[in-house]
């Protein structure tokens, strides 16, 4: 979802949860969660929303807590 996010800016939610195969409900509080721990932030642009990822902060796996959310998204999203 995160490399969604930072690939689309503005997608919609209900867009993501078709890419990923899970319901729009389970989306929302993905969505809530990375807000909450400050991975994304969620800007209101009349109905829609923009979602704007922190790529400067660590992965949230202890294994990978070494790397940055940059190099994640560099790889996959503009690789």
């Amino acid at each position: 979802m995160l490399l969604l996010l930072a690939k689309d800016p503005e997608i919609r939610l209900r867009e993501v949860a078709e890419r990923v195969g899970i319901t729009e409900r389970a989306v929302q509080r993905i969505v809530a969660d990375l807000e909450l721990d400050r991975y994304i932030e969620r800007e209101r642009l009349g109905r829609r929303n923009r979602y704007r990822v922190h790529r400067d902060l660590p992965l949230r796996h202890p294994v990978e807590a070494h790397r940055k959310i940059a190099s994640l998204i560099a790889l996959v999203v503009e690789g």
